[in-house]
């Protein structure tokens, strides 16, 4: 017999939200996970709110919801705000009942633009971290680094003339006609009133300039795991005084530290190895800082093969955590979007390896 197609809408409810997740849903794993990470930090998060005023949206609901954001690919607060109202699974998740309303798109970017900062990125990255090594995930003999472009959030047109003599739009408006061509242009001389922290930059020759921060990762070589995070401003020699930087807070140990050709500077090899870190770092056609006493050793071959895993960290924060582009105006904010993002990465990464055993901790 032919059903017949009539939808009528039922007056009560008799199944909870918890009912409706099912038992073995990856997020049930991830959720036990997070809410004891959140909890370990829960003086840290007082600490940024006034013991007087309206109450504010919990900093454990805006984090979760984040997570979820990075997690699911949604690119703007106002999607993210419609998929937690109409999403089952993303409104337990975060911590909503099902007839709960949901923020305001704005009220909820306000909140967690105070929430949401470097330290608080950080100590969520470590509260990660400190698990995985619980886990004893990380390994702290053997190590990689690498840098990526983060493109910022701010067009071209808006890289203008420190000095204000950029013409106005010819026809009147606020968005000009601009014609790039033969114009010398450096970050010395201009500056995007977008984002003033963003510099013009090029990864290499033949690639196009564009606005932009360099990232960059600190990686253990045994299962592939983010140790470290450090953003910046885009430079010449950025990269490698990032690496410096990162080494000197996370390795407290002789070690060996995996890089690609960018690296092979006499100044940065003489740093590593003065650090008592072994630069295994992929040696130039031409006037090489990487001699025999390095490349002899079979463990070389091995760092030079492994630290392209990287790319995966880097690939993942693109793609999936949406983090080729900017969502934030300026280097601090978008700094906690590289360290936040780098810690969803870990999630998930400790996931692959366990197959969601981490439930039971």
């Amino acid at each position: 017999m032919r059903g017949v197609d009539l939808t009528q809408a039922t007056l009560f409810s008799y199944r909870s939200l918890e009912d409706r997740i099912p038992m073995g849903h990856p997020l049930r794993k991830l959720r036990v996970v997070v809410d004891a990470i959140l909890t370990s930090m829960d003086a840290e998060l007082g600490a940024l709110y006034a013991a007087t005023g309206r109450d504010s949206i919990p900093p454990a609901r805006l984090l979760r919801a984040s997570l979820i954001q990075t997690l699911f690919s949604i690119r703007s607060e106002r999607q993210l705000v419609n998929h937690i109202d109409y999403n089952l699974l993303y409104r337990w998740f975060v911590g909503l009942d099902m007839d709960e309303a949901v923020w305001n798109h704005s009220t909820f970017s306000a909140n967690r633009d105070r929430l949401l900062n470097e330290s608080i990125a950080r100590s969520f990255f470590a509260k990660v971290l400190g698990l995985a090594e619980w886990q004893g995930l990380v390994s702290d003999e053997h190590f990689s680094v690498d840098g990526t472009l983060i493109e910022a959030w701010a067009s071209m047109k808006s890289f203008v003339k420190k000095d204000g003599t950029t013409p106005p739009p010819e026809d009147g408006g606020s968005n000009p006609t601009v014609i790039f061509k033969g114009e010398p242009r450096s970050n010395e001389t201009h500056e995007s009133t977008t984002d003033p922290d963003a510099r013009l930059y090029k990864k290499s020759e033949g690639d196009k300039s564009r606005l932009c921060y360099l990232g960059r990762a600190l990686m253990e070589n045994r299962h592939g795991l983010a140790v470290d995070v450090e953003t910046t401003r885009a430079g010449g020699t950025a990269e490698r005084d990032a690496a410096k930087t990162m080494v000197a807070r996370t390795i407290t140990k002789p070690a060996t530290l995996g890089a690609d050709k960018g690296y092979d500077v006499a100044e940065f090899v003489k740093a590593m190895r003065d650090a008592k870190v072994t630069p295994h770092v992929a040696q130039k056609a031409k006037h090489s800082a990487i001699d025999g006493r390095t490349t002899r050793h079979a463990d070389y071959k091995t760092s030079l093969k492994i630290r392209k895993r990287i790319e995966e960290i880097f690939g993942w924060a693109k793609t999936v955590g949406g983090l080729r582009k900017a969502r934030f105006v300026g280097l601090a904010k978008v700094t906690a979007q590289t360290v936040f993002t780098l810690a969803a990465y870990n999630l998930t990464r400790m996931a692959t390896i366990f197959g969601w055993r981490l439930s039971t901790v």
